[in-house]
Parts: structure tokens; sequence; C-alpha cells
């Protein structure tokens, strides 16, 4: 069975041009089968504070609100999906940008309200893995930015996270897929105020040791709970590593990364 990578990137490299130009540099230069996903939170964050609408976070998600959504498809889509996708083409790298919505490749419901109205925000309950698998057969990278769809002419928001678990999943049924979540960090830290206490592996009891502690929290509550799901359907290698350890990925088991795993290894 082939391999194919299915790379997210986020945090901070996607608003900071030259750890974006970075990171797009290593990704053209991976070999063979491979898929980006990527968010664009904090560019959205930023147009917001520009349009004077409040940004709502509740345990590391975005609330979207018919305003915030505008925003969010606008930057998402259009300035930060088609930046990357012409800097991937600069690279000798043939991408195509999508949206859940672009040939129907991902769809989504809008989540239901219980504790939190989370607004127009979407759970993937569809992957559309034979077109992705159609494109990445001809030679084509996938982009995908964090929009999915109702099927019904709504967009939604969706984690990106999410998003690269749930294409991630699908794909197993044609490859051998490792996830690799990039960004500003060498992996998940066991001390917040020091960059290098890398976790090297962490399996769900530790996890819920740290989460409990305060020591996890955010954004990377939802990331890891992603990854831990990705694992328990069929991928077979998840990592959380450095945006620049993308150059590196030739060998992957001696980046500097948390890996991901469902059992504690003695």
């Amino acid at each position: 069975m082939d391999q194919l990578i299915v790379i997210k990137i986020g945090g901070q490299v996607i608003d900071d041009q030259e750890k974006l130009d970075r990171a797009l540099a290593g990704f053209a230069g991976l070999e063979g089968h491979k898929i980006l996903v990527h968010g664009g939170g904090k560019v959205a964050n930023q147009m917001l504070g520009k349009l004077n609408i409040e940004k709502q976070v509740v345990d590391g998600r975005r609330i979207t609100d018919l305003e915030s959504l505008k925003v969010v498809q606008m930057v998402y889509a259009g300035l930060v999906n088609k930046n990357i996708v012409a800097k991937l083409q600069s690279l000798d790298c043939l991408a195509l940008g999508l949206s859940g919505a672009d040939v129907n490749c991902i769809l989504a419901e809008k989540r239901p309200v219980k504790e939190v109205d989370y607004g127009y925000v979407g759970d993937v309950t569809e992957v559309n893995s034979s077109i992705l698998n159609t494109f990445i057969n001809q030679g084509i990278t996938p982009v995908i930015c964090s929009l999915t769809h109702d099927g019904n002419g709504q967009i939604l928001n969706t984690n990106a996270d999410t998003i690269s678990t749930e294409v991630a999943i699908s794909l197993t049924k044609y490859y051998k897929v490792s996830l690799i979540y990039c960004f500003e960090q060498s992996g998940v830290l066991a001390n917040l105020d020091d960059e290098q206490s890398v976790i090297n592996e962490l399996h769900p009891g530790h996890y819920q040791q740290l989460k409990a502690a305060g020591k996890i929290y955010e954004g990377m509550i939802p990331k890891l709970d992603n990854a831990f799901r990705a694992l328990g359907h069929g991928v077979s290698n998840v990592f959380i590593t450095h945006f620049s350890s993308l150059n590196s990925m030739s060998d992957i088991d001696k980046i500097t990364a948390t890996r991901i795993s469902l059992f504690e290894r003695i």
C-alpha cells in the first residue's frame, strides 16, 4: 500500500509570511503523495478586529455567527488558500485549492446547540475520498481550507485539525496514512514556559492528566482529541511537531516531535 502524508499547518505559521514560506518549501519538497490542510484563524481574527466584529471562542473552538462566517469564508478560501496555492506553484508543486464545498469533497452538519451555540460551525459527516484520491493519482496536491458545507447551500466553519483528521481517516482505504500537525512549537510541551520540554510520546492517560492539571488547554485540546481519533480509525502515525520538521520527513521517526500513541509503551 502506498504512503500518504496529510499535513496540517496552523498556529502562528499562517500569519507569519517568513514562517509560512519555510513551511511551504518543506511541504513542496516532500516526495510522494501528500495533502495540505490549513487554518487561518489569526488572519481571520485580524480582519474581524478591523471590522469591529467580536471574536468568541469556547474551549479552543470558535463561535461563528453570520457576520463572522462571511469574514472567515473570505479569508480562508480566498486570501489564505490562494496565497498558499500560488506559493506552491512557484515551488513546482501542482496544487489545487479546495474548500469542502468544492467538488463536494467534505460534507458537514451544523453543530447542534447543547451547552454552547457555536453558530455556523460544522461537524464533518462525510469526506469524498474517491475524488481526493483521483486528484492525488493525477499528481495534483489538494490544499484544503477549514470550510465545509451542508449539501444545502450553507458554508460551515470547521476546525482545521478536525478536517485533517477526517481526510486522513477517509484515505486509509487507499493508503498507509501519516498525519502531521505542524505549528510553531516542536510538539506538546510538559512545561509551557520551556520550549525544550517536548513530550516524546503521549498516550490517552497522560493526556488526561495534563489536561486536568491545566497544562493542555484551548486549541491544543481539539488537536489532541482529533489525533487520538485518527489513530483509533486506521491512521498509521500521528505526530505534532514544528513546521521546520517538514524538511526532515524522509526519516519521520527521527524528527523532534510528539508522537501520539493509543497505548503506553513499556
